[in-house]
């Protein structure tokens, strides 16, 4: 029970980490940093978010085996998925510090700089599109969890259209930076893709994230005045702010530094990746029942819950408090 409590609030020790990370970035957009320089930093920086979204993921394998339901499945796989792609996009810049600082270090004019700067690169393409399915992946979590609780195609169809135009152009800016010839990536064609790509992302994430909390807002506004219990789904939403804030700030800071072209955008779009992890996770763990809360409902009676059945039956808000267990049986899985 202790390492499972400490699964649920270990995120918040990473979304401070990371928020003073964020602060520190930010210092470094003011004053410039050299290419070679951001290079290093982004990888061992997302190394220690690498680290810590490994022990977020433990704490969603063990959340998910204390609801041993066919539901958990398809999220157990996006969990495995998403680690898989962090897992990946971690080696291949691993690969490329080797590549730039050791097999071309004197072999290209200008030395790992040039190296960086050619965004032609295969292992520059391969990293871009492992970012781009992270993307496409974390995003249509968020709306597929709008979708669950909203119960209506209608609210998703705006997130939708988003997802759809940031997965295009997801794919399409790594086909652009293969063909480059020449150039860096702020003056190839590639850079109007990555700039709709950060910018619909994050209307995306902000959109879906604010419906969501708004129905959820709503619900609890309706139903405090007639539950039969103290219960309050207040922390939900505080999870799903808080990791909504995580990565739009990221988000928003690379999008910054990218329109600026500055290059400490390199930085924050290494992190992002296990971030998305991350914040996929932070919230299934937080929203996952305890085990002893699921041994103290099993010993309640059939009477009692028959009684509860009928005195929502008689309640005008019989609709809302069923809607509200429906979503908390889905979406608490995730």
């Amino acid at each position: 029970m202790k390492s499972q409590d400490a699964s649920r609030h270990s995120y918040i020790n990473g979304a401070l980490v990371h928020s003073q990370t964020i602060q520190v970035i930010l210092a470094m957009v003011s004053t410039g940093i050299p290419l070679d320089t951001a290079t290093i930093i982004s990888t061992a920086l997302e190394g220690v978010l690498y680290g810590f979204s490994v022990r977020m993921f433990m704490g969603t394998m063990r959340a998910l085996s204390y609801r041993k339901l066919s539901a958990n499945r398809p999220i157990a796989f996006v969990a495995i998925l998403m680690l898989i792609l962090s897992t990946a996009h971690l080696a291949v810049d691993i690969f490329r510090l080797e590549d730039g600082f050791v097999k071309h270090r004197d072999i290209l004019p200008g030395g790992p700089v040039a190296f960086f700067q050619d965004i032609s690169q295969p292992t520059f393409v391969i990293k871009n599109l492992i970012y781009a399915v992270q993307t496409m992946l974390g995003d249509g979590v968020v709306i597929y969890r709008c979708y669950v609780v909203w119960q209506s195609v209608w609210v998703i169809i705006l997130p939708s259209m988003l997802w759809c135009a940031s997965s295009v152009a997801a794919l399409i800016a790594p086909y652009y930076a293969s063909q480059a010839t020449g150039g860096n990536i702020y003056t190839n064609q590639t850079a109007q893709w990555i700039t709709a790509l950060f910018a619909l992302t994050l209307s995306t994430n902000l959109i879906g994230s604010g419906l969501l909390v708004y129905r959820i807002w709503t619900i609890e506004r309706k139903v405090s005045s007639v539950r039969a219990t103290n219960g309050t789904m207040m922390p939900i939403v505080h999870v799903l702010v808080d990791a909504a804030i995580v990565y739009a700030a990221a988000l928003f800071v690379v999008l910054v530094c990218f329109v600026c072209t500055n290059d400490a955008q390199y930085i924050l779009l290494d992190m992002i990746m296990p971030i998305i992890s991350i914040a996929f996770c932070m919230v299934l763990i937080n929203l996952t029942p305890r085990k002893t809360t699921s041994r103290h409902l099993s010993t309640v009676s059939d009477a009692e819950i028959n009684q509860r059945e009928r005195n929502l039956q008689q309640h005008p808000m019989k609709p809302v408090q069923i809607y509200v267990s429906q979503w908390t049986q889905n979406d608490g899985v995730e």
